[in-house]
């Protein structure tokens, strides 16, 4: 990484590659956490006019009354206002929550303080609050995760679709634009949407396409397919298919001519890609065209 990037960063200057590239590096959640905190400090309010008024009040008392300050004494002061910021953003980074993301075609496990699993899919972010764990079990996602919960106190997943709560089982919370699906595979599950609360058991899922709650049962198995680097899906519009292939394999999508809101029923490998484009477009009858890191779904010439 080169060491101007910081610079270029915090100036909003850098190119695509670049800030990828800047995302990948061990200090990027530190610089990113750093600038979150100083741009919630607050500066303390002031009044010009009140100010003015004790300035000329203090001239009045003390008329030519000169006191000068020992320039080590300066520093002592200058050094102690630079000491209280320094404890004082540390203090406010340790209240902020913990994050953790995924980039296009990523995966991520990561280990809550009460040994709950969670597993990231691509392109997503969790947070929880450390400090507050033992008070309360809450993680807010954005994208898509399976958890592993430990058994114990309730513990609850944020969204914006809508709020998962277990107190010990293993299911899949995806929320995307548009979409929003709960799947249990293991234990119950209560899922709030719109006020509405409806429980899961084991092998049953809820899904919300386009704001429709649309009937569904979990997929096979013990986990999601995509831990095993396979997208499924059972009757899911083609524009929802094409997002996700983006995301496992960090392409540009782009269509001509194909209707996107059609139902597409399978899978596709998050590994192999001239699999995974084969397998999207035989189905759906569709023909692609793959260009550097661009791929074009286009329909068949004559339909």
């Amino acid at each position: 990484m080169q060491e101007n990037y910081l610079a270029k960063w915090l100036n909003n200057e850098l190119s695509g590659a670049e800030l990828e590239e800047f995302k990948q590096s061990e200090a990027y959640d530190s610089y990113r956490r750093i600038l979150e905190a100083s741009n919630r400090l607050e500066a303390p309010e002031f009044n010009a006019d009140d100010t003015l008024e004790a300035i000329n009040n203090r001239r009045t008392l003390q008329e030519n009354k000169v006191v000068q300050l020992h320039p080590f004494k300066k520093f002592l002061k200058v050094a102690a206002v630079a000491a209280f910021l320094v404890v004082g953003v540390s203090f406010y980074l340790s209240t902020l929550d913990e994050r953790v993301s995924t980039q296009y075609a990523e995966n991520k496990e990561v280990m809550l303080p009460d040994n709950s699993k969670v597993i990231l899919n691509a392109d997503s972010e969790l947070s929880f609050s450390e400090k507050d764990w033992n008070e309360k079990r809450n993680v807010e996602l954005h994208g898509e995760a399976f958890f592993k919960v430990a058994k114990g106190k309730r513990f609850t997943v944020a969204t914006d679709a809508g709020t998962v709560a277990v107190l010990g089982t293993e299911f899949n919370v995806e929320q995307r634009e548009g979409f929003f699906e709960v799947s249990c595979f293991e234990g119950l599950v209560s899922v709030t949407f719109q006020g509405a609360e409806t429980k899961l058991p084991a092998g049953s899922s809820f899904m919300v396409i386009d704001g429709q709650v649309i009937a569904s049962k979990a997929s096979d198995g013990n986990e999601p397919s995509w831990i095993n680097a396979e997208s499924t899906f059972k009757s899911i519009p083609l524009k929802y298919v094409l997002q996700e292939f983006e995301r496992q394999h960090n392409l540009q999508v782009e269509t001509d001519q194909i209707d996107v809101n059609q139902l597409y029923t399978g899978s596709f490998s998050n590994t192999d890609l001239n699999l995974a484009l084969k397998s999207i477009s035989m189905p759906s009858q569709i023909k692609f065209k793959l260009e550097g890191d661009k791929v074009l779904f286009y329909a068949k010439k004559g339909e």
